[in-house]
């Protein structure tokens, strides 16, 4: 029976197109992944099939091409740029004599590597038990009998028994830890709920630039690396806007093509942050020949996680590389805004958070408030909220407030006891105004 070798850093890398042609970019997007997991790729095998082999995925031929320069190169792995079955992967280690493993194991020995927190690590060895649970026939050599004899007689329980139990009752361990870090994770949530500040969630390719942009908004020291899936772990700061307003800003896992699905669902908490978010920042790498591609890809991603229909706003990072300006620019519909920036050396920030604060608050209106004694719980919530932007002590101990809200709260305070607007106020000017006038500016001083 074919024994496991143990695993090694030469690589020899296949990537077959199947129904279409195999493209540079997305031998290059593989060969990035296997170096991030620290794989030594020694050579690449490429090739072309209608539909992959039900027994080897590739053909006989081809297995035996891949054989041949592994020998040549000394490999110690075969690694597949394409999800195999287990039969397919058991059948290609017999026949070539290496361990094969296929995207979502690579993906998954990445996540193992990158993973900060412990909510993180957990997520990451639940998905790859429930990866193993369907590789273990045939997986061992060691299959004899644990039980039997004087007091224990009966067919007893082979190894690969005993390891499917043990695998089934640790998934249950790790399954009830995570739903109960799920439930602290909603409580908080929730609180934030309360208080009305909006989230708004980092989402976009791997290594485009996320964590980067993160940083650079918030003041914060997220890790940041050139390669793939360098952020694992939600993180949460907040941002300053224009008009002082505040929101929360969640830096979030990057996508990638053909996301394994069993990432999907093991990394819930990561994205219940894009699934809760008011509004999403989607980041995208200029620079990337493929960035079309790549914004459907992770646009995918985000409807099969139920975050298709969040607004967004892309933010087409990395412009530094192509010697472009930083602007932004509207949708012909006036729903979808686009904003070019380069995130490192702090190019069009300014109208990011421009950008923002005009998605997050369209229809704001600025008043002036008269509130009585008995409404200073009012004015603390109004604080508490951020909506205050002047205060004037009246000579009865009242107060005048300046404040800034939509028309629905504003409408919604002026009924509570002991509050009343003073006539004549005007509404503060368009959001999209400043978004103009910053924008030149932004340019310019670049």
């Amino acid at each position: 029976m074919f024994e496991r070798p143990r695993s090694g850093e030469k690589a020899v890398l296949v990537r077959i197109g199947v129904g279409t042609p195999a493209t540079e970019q997305d031998l290059n997007e593989f060969t990035a992944l296997a170096c991030s997991a620290g794989a030594h790729p020694v050579a690449t095998i490429g090739g072309f099939r209608p539909r992959p082999d039900p027994r080897l995925f590739v053909g006989s031929g081809k297995a035996d091409q891949i054989r041949a320069a592994a020998v040549e190169h000394g490999a110690q792995i075969i690694l597949f740029d394409h999800a195999l079955s287990p039969s397919q992967e058991r059948n290609l280690e017999e026949l070539i004599g290496l361990r094969v493993l296929d995207r979502n194991g690579l993906i998954l020995d990445i996540f193992a590597q990158r993973a900060r927190s412990f909510e993180g690590k957990l997520e990451v060895e639940l998905a790859q038990l429930r990866h193993i649970a369907t590789r273990l026939v045939r997986g061992w050599s060691h299959l004899e009998r644990q039980k039997g004899g004087i007091g224990l007689r009966g067919p007893g329980e082979t190894q690969l028994e005993t390891d499917r139990r043990l695998l089934a009752n640790r998934i249950r361990t790790l399954t009830r830890r995570l739903e109960k870090l799920q439930r602290q994770r909603d409580t908080g949530r929730q609180a934030r709920r309360e208080v009305p500040v909006p989230t708004v969630a980092l989402v976009g390719y791997t290594n485009a630039g996320k964590s980067t942009l993160f940083n650079s908004l918030t003041g914060s020291d997220a890790y940041v690396a050139d390669q793939l899936f360098a952020t694992l772990d939600p993180t949460l700061r907040r941002v300053e806007l224009p008009g002082s307003q505040i929101a929360v800003l969640a830096d979030t896992v990057g996508f990638v093509r053909d996301l394994p699905h069993e990432l999907v669902a093991a990394f819930r908490s990561t994205l219940q942050e894009a699934r809760d978010a008011t509004l999403l920042l989607h980041v995208i790498d200029a620079s990337d020949p493929q960035r079309l591609e790549r914004i459907e890809q992770v646009n995918e991603v985000l409807r099969s996680i139920g975050a298709g229909d969040i607004p967004q706003i892309e933010v087409f990072n990395k412009i530094d590389r192509i010697g472009a300006l930083p602007r932004f620019e509207r949708s012909a519909d006036g729903h979808r805004s686009r904003v070019w920036v380069a995130a490192a050396p702090g190019i069009g920030l300014d109208l990011v958070r421009a950008a923002l604060a005009s998605a997050l608050w369209p229809h704001l209106e600025r008043a002036i408030l008269n509130l009585d004694l008995q409404a200073a719980a009012v004015r603390s919530q109004l604080y508490a909220d951020h909506r205050v932007r002047g205060e004037r002590v009246r000579d009865d101990g009242g107060w005048e407030l300046e404040v800034e809200m939509t028309p629905r709260q504003l409408a919604a305070l002026v009924r509570e006891t002991g509050v009343n607007r003073v006539p004549g106020a005007a509404p503060c000017e368009p959001d999209n105004a400043s978004l103009q006038s910053r924008a030149p500016k932004a340019g310019a001083a670049r």
